[in-house]
């Protein structure tokens, strides 16, 4: 009995309560919880290693990788704690979302195909070749790219406006800065881009008629709104039947400074975060995936995130 209690002692802490019961469905490394649990490596490898003394876990080498596994306490003493762990899980209200986040985390460890394509992607660039650039990529990926009506929200400047109206039917760039609007509309003007059209709104309360857009689209800009979730509704309504919301935004992170920094609202999403988000919107056929890490500290990384109408 005395095990019993030692371990119940040991897994008070919400958080272990979570490393445990995903370490029951499957071996996971530091990583991989750092990913599902959106918490720090240090944080991760303190509990684990409290675990791992506590004789609760335990972890094996393979190739470069540590995986930590439970480890079997024998006596039935293991299932009568988890059994506990089950019935308290229901306390914790993140605990809900650990299962999707593990299902993704596993797919991403099997997608070879993915892994490869991250490493060409990493080598691009890196070795010259005359006449390849990304800019001649964007261009060229463009073209694929049939005349739609996108609404570009929490445009700024207009960046990706402008490169967007080269071939789109038309381009609703949405700013709550009038400064931007102004900004942006004349230098399209400057250019002669005269299917893009600027205006001045907030992203939660867009000035856009309902199915005016076939394309919603929000490029780190999503992480600015006050209440993401009504930005997606929003977007859902002025998309057409059959229409699309892409969201380029950042991996949610602890680099806390971003919010003075860039005025960030939100440290990033999880993609757990954005799949229910986009699904409690009204999106269907809901794809996540992390296409970029920024090589200089604090990391940054880009998740691209869609959804059918």
């Amino acid at each position: 009995m005395a095990s019993i209690l030692k371990s119940l002692r040991l897994l008070a802490d919400p958080n272990r309560v979570r490393i445990v019961l995903l370490l029951e469905r499957e071996e996971l490394s530091v990583a991989e919880l750092q990913e599902i649990l959106a918490m720090g490596q240090s944080t991760i490898s303190t509990h684990l290693s409290q675990l791992k003394q506590a004789g609760i876990v335990e972890d094996r080498r393979t190739g470069k990788n540590i995986l930590y596994r439970l480890k079997a306490f024998g006596n039935g003493t293991q299932d009568q704690v988890l059994d506990v762990l089950r019935h308290a899980v229901k306390e914790i209200p993140e605990a809900g979302e650990d299962r999707d986040a593990l299902r993704l985390a596993l797919r991403r460890r099997q997608d070879k195909v993915r892994s490869y394509f991250d490493e060409l992607a990493g080598k691009f660039g890196r070795q010259y070749v005359p006449g390849r650039s990304w800019q001649g990529l964007a261009e060229t990926f463009l073209m694929f790219m049939p005349p739609l009506v996108i609404a570009d929200l929490g445009a700024g400047e207009g960046t990706v406006s402008q490169l967007l109206a080269r071939r789109a039917k038309k381009v609703i760039a949405v700013d709550n800065s009038e400064k931007m609007v102004e900004f942006g509309s004349s230098l399209a003007r400057a250019h002669g881009v005269k299917n893009l059209e600027y205006r001045l709104g907030d992203l939660e309360e867009l000035p856009v008629k309902k199915g005016e857009a076939d394309v919603a689209f929000f490029s780190q800009s999503l992480h600015h709104a006050q209440h993401p979730p009504r930005a997606l509704a929003e977007a859902f309504r002025i998309v057409k039947p059959g229409g699309r919301v892409i969201i380029l935004d950042l991996l949610k992170h602890h680099f806390e400074e971003a919010r003075a920094l860039y005025a960030d609202l939100w440290l990033g999403f999880s993609e757990v975060e954005l799949r229910r988000m986009l699904s409690d919107a009204g999106f269907e056929s809901v794809s996540t995936a992390l296409v970029h890490r920024e090589a200089e500290a604090p990391h940054f990384e880009t998740i691209l995130a869609a959804g059918n109408k």
